[in-house]
């Protein structure tokens, strides 16, 4: 009986023991491990859990101004052989710096009415809708379609319009095929930076608004931009970026209108303005804007981006530039603009049969004539550093 007793103490002593192993092992595993989804590594000789830290994103944005065809242009893009238009030789000098960026932007006034509404160049724009496809092909993202020129073939010519860039998948805003449409912000996840864009413009050039259609194009009202902008915060943007179809034509310094409705607009949490219709460059500015909650940023302001193409010639409208903005958004969450840069173009035409129109980066085209690579004659050489003097003069430096 001695024998027996012992045999089970011995036994309930190694079960204990065993218990107590199984117990050790488990609370050293659970340390070792930690939860998964906060350790980035375990170092091998400290065994510490690192947590993994957001990294900064920094993306370029390029913005380009007015997008325009004039009869001249339209006329000069046809090819009578095959009876088809073609835009895309008139961006070859220029085409690196827009497609390259991470997202690019421009205005274009004018409407994809279709053939059958007949293309026609001032005062009532429609143009060859293969100006959509070779735009794309350009790198264009989103264009800005409100402006005096949207209802040049009326609310059906905006449909129009709309529909040939979503064939070509080019994002739209400021004009509208409904009420739903109206009240659905675009927006953008660019590389992990959320933008929200929206665009207004002062008037349609006297053209009456359809009645009850008044959903199909953003006017400038205080309302409405308020309306609009708080339909974008509910997505959760990083950005909002407004296009302003304001200011006076051929004129070079902002109106005091503008830089009102700039205040206005920063004030209510607009971080980029991007203006357009006086066909002719006016001055960009960067801001330090203190929000409501006294937090500070970064607000970027470029009063007109001129023409970007167009048939026009009078002073100061074939100059423009093509915009490039660095923009970081930090580990925290900040959102900085961190330069503010351009390359300067000009809308030459030249004195061939065809194809005259071309889109040149000026500093190039200076630097290769001064390396005696005349692709341009003198006289375009002189006319090319004066334009340059201009846009530095008007633009302003570099931010």
């Amino acid at each position: 009986m001695k024998k027996k007793k012992k045999r089970r103490i011995n036994k309930i002593k190694v079960l204990m023991c065993l218990i107590f192993l199984i117990a050790i092992l488990f609370l050293i595993s659970s340390k070792v491990q930690g939860p998964k989804d906060r350790i980035k590594e375990t170092s091998a000789s400290t065994k510490e859990t690192v947590v993994s830290p957001k990294e900064d994103i920094t993306i370029n944005m390029s913005v380009i101004g007015d997008i325009m065809c004039h009869n001249t242009q339209y006329q000069d893009a046809y090819n009578s052989s095959s009876g088809t238009y073609d835009f895309s030789y008139v961006f070859t000098d220029i085409k690196k710096y827009i497609e390259n960026a991470d997202i690019s932007i421009g205005n274009l006034e004018t409407t994809f009415a279709g053939k059958d509404r007949n293309y026609s160049g001032y005062p009532t724009f429609n143009t060859p809708e293969i100006l959509a496809k070779n735009l794309k092909d350009l790198g264009i993202d989103v264009l800005g379609t409100a402006n005096n020129h949207s209802l040049d073939k009326g609310y059906k010519g905006i449909a129009s319009t709309l529909d040939f860039l979503d064939e070509q998948n080019i994002s739209h805003m400021g004009t509208y095929r409904s009420e739903e449409e109206q009240n659905t912000i675009i927006t953008k996840d660019v590389n992990g930076i959320k933008f929200a864009f929206l665009a207004f413009t002062y008037g349609t050039n006297g053209i009456t608004v359809p009645s009850g259609k008044e959903f199909c194009i953003n006017l400038i009202d205080k309302d409405l931009i308020l309306k609009q902008i708080n339909l974008a915060k509910e997505q959760n943007p990083d950005i909002i970026c407004v296009n302003m179809h304001w200011g006076i034509e051929y004129q070079t310094s902002p109106n005091k209108e503008q830089k009102d409705l700039a205040d206005f607009l920063f004030e209510n949490d607009v971080d980029i303005i991007l203006g357009s219709h006086p066909h002719v460059l006016q001055k960009m500015e960067k801001r330090t804007i203190t929000t409501e909650s006294g937090k500070e940023k970064d607000g970027f302001v470029i009063y007109s981006l001129g023409n970007f193409m167009s048939g026009q010639v009078k002073e100061n409208t074939k100059n423009s530039v093509i915009l490039n903005l660095s923009i970081t958004k930090h580990s925290d969450d900040r959102i900085t603009i961190d330069s503010a840069k351009y390359t300067p173009i000009y809308m030459y035409k030249s004195g061939s049969s065809n194809k005259k129109y071309k889109i040149l980066d000026i500093k190039n085209s200076i630097s290769n004539y001064e390396n005696g690579n005349r692709t341009i004659n003198s006289s375009t050489y002189n006319i090319l550093k004066t334009e340059l003097n201009k846009i530095i003069k008007t633009v302003g430096n570099e931010i």
